[in-house]
């Protein structure tokens, strides 16, 4: 009677250890499924597509990639349209005044810094101005390092052998800072690539 009972009890081990391995097996296998849904729920959800109608209606104007447009909202205010500088960039897209005044030349407009905080009028500078840097450097890379640093100083960086091989695209960005900014562009600009190609 010992030894059934031992070995009942051995045969009960093995089957608690075979079904706590099945259940294991189970979940592992759907976490490794899920996995992805769980990223891209993630990303979607740091990574929104909002004001989407005013995207789309000045990027088809402009000629100017929708996601390069969200990309640079991200990095810039985190889609928060009361977003300030401290050097003074104001709304969505942290347009300074300075670029703003310049941009109503183009537009014959007259809108005021305050006016950055409307999203729609901060969005429409922004691809404007993206118009203009990538009909001028026709390179994303060098475009978002413009629109960070400013067309002059890009001008100027284009100019030296050791960052442009070609004078028209950067191959090094000197400034550690302005390098970051496109670096982090860049990362926004290819989740929301992948994002609408997932759609």
């Amino acid at each position: 009677m010992g030894k059934s009972k031992k070995k009942k009890r051995r045969r009960r081990k093995k089957n608690e250890h075979r079904k706590l391995f099945a259940a294991l097996t189970v979940i592992i296998i759907s976490a490794l499924l899920l996995a992805p849904l769980v990223t891209k729920l993630i990303e979607q959800s740091a990574h929104p597509l909002k004001n989407s109608n005013v995207v789309e209606k000045y990027c088809s104007q402009y000629d100017v990639p929708q996601e390069l447009i969200y990309a640079t909202i991200k990095v810039e205010s985190n889609f928060d349209p009361n977003a300030v500088s401290e050097a003074g960039a104001i709304g969505l897209t942290q347009i300074t005044p300075d670029t703003l005044s310049w941009l109503n030349s183009k537009t014959g407009e007259s809108c005021s810094p305050q006016d950055l905080k409307n999203p729609e009028v901060s969005i429409k500078y922004c691809v404007l101005f993206y118009s203009i840097l990538l009909d001028e450097f026709g390179d994303i890379n060098t475009a978002a390092a413009a629109y960070h640093a400013g067309r002059g100083q890009v001008n100027e960086w284009l100019k030296n052998p050791e960052y442009s091989s070609d004078g028209k695209t950067l191959s090094k960005i000197p400034s550690k800072v302005t390098s970051h900014y496109v670096d982090k562009v860049n990362n926004a600009l290819k989740i929301y690539q992948e994002l609408n190609r997932e759609e």
